[in-house]
């Protein structure tokens, strides 16, 4: 477990320049010093990000919105408010001290403050913004526990906090407050119903095209294994094909299809459309420990954390297209 002592040597870390992993609700972070533009470059090359792909920026409390911000709209206000912390980005128009890496140079800053207590401990301690993308290889499966962080980064990150598995398992949702109504630009962790009750009004998608957020590319996500996703009731009819083929198949689903060849490897099913929130990215990873050839996945219905776990296997599946 995550201690003080811990707590305080990445706070030093993150002042001095370098790099800390830690954990959120949603994914683990690779965190750096959002004001520092060596920090920044750094936390690019080790990640091998696009530089006009901005990074979210992880705050400590919603007191320090005003801070990173040229103004603060009355619908990032209500959203702060009622959920930070929690799994929200709120994007808004950047201060004049924001770097562009920052934003990639756009008008807008992301900010979130993550519902983790180490992780908020780290804000506490570090005492400012830190910018903060999952700790993962760009474009990869995103980590939700520590050895995942380590598998993908290890010798590059100074340190990497532990504190078990994330509790959420999928990204934050990211809302746009920067134009006259407000638009969610990637959906995730908190369900855009339950945002409308709280703005009284309905908010529209528009989670892809030219507006950039962190993880909307329309690949992303992706393990080695070839993703491909398909409804239930053509499910069984595509796997059989894929196993006449003679490839390595596996499936995953909340319910399995039937008739399944015996030669299929069935990944662990999630228990609930929030199981399978919490364990999506264990099994896109499983499906590269079991040297899948194709993961077949059936995506749950795209209401509350659905939406984000269909997102996520549509983008998985994105390089196919390639």
């Amino acid at each position: 477990m995550v201690n003080e002592h811990d707590i305080e040597q990445a706070a030093t870390i993150l002042h001095d320049g370098g790099l800390v992993a830690f954990p959120t609700e949603t994914v683990y972070g690779l965190g750096c010093d959002a004001r520092n533009p060596r920090a920044l470059q750094r936390l690019y090359e080790v990640k091998g990000r696009p530089p006009e792909h901005p990074v979210i920026v992880h705050l400590p409390s919603a007191e320090a919105l005003p801070a990173w911000t040229s103004e603060v709209p009355s619908a990032a206000r209500t959203l702060a408010d009622a959920c930070w912390p929690g799994p929200l980005t709120i994007v808004v128009l950047r201060a004049g001290h924001v770097l562009d890496a920052v934003t990639g140079g756009r008008g807008g800053v992301a900010l979130r403050v993550p519902d983790q207590r180490v992780a908020l401990a780290l804000l506490t301690a570090f005492g400012d913004g830190l910018a903060a993308p999952s700790a993962n290889r760009f474009g990869r499966v995103s980590p939700t526990t520590a050895a995942d962080v380590v598998a993908d980064l290890d010798g590059d990150v100074d340190l990497v906090l532990d504190d078990g598995p994330c509790r959420v398992g999928v990204e934050s949702t990211i809302v746009d407050c920067t134009g006259d109504e407000p638009v969610i630009l990637r959906v995730g962790g908190y369900p855009q119903a339950d945002l409308e009750v709280l703005l009284g009004q309905p908010i529209a998608l528009q989670v892809d095209g030219e507006r950039a957020a962190p993880g909307t590319l329309p690949f992303h996500y992706s393990p080695n294994a070839c993703v491909v996703v398909v409804d239930e009731h053509s499910a069984a009819r595509q796997i059989a094909v894929g196993i006449a083929s003679g490839k390595r198949v596996g499936v995953l689903a909340l319910d399995l299809p039937t008739g399944l060849s015996p030669d299929v490897v069935l990944l662990q099913s999630p228990t609930s459309i929030e199981d399978f929130a919490h364990v999506l990215y264990v099994r896109l990873r499983d499906a590269d420990r079991l040297a899948l050839d194709v993961l077949f996945a059936v995506a749950p219905p795209e209401h509350g954390l659905g939406a984000a776990v269909a997102d996520r296997l549509r983008r998985a599946a994105g390089k196919r297209a390639e």
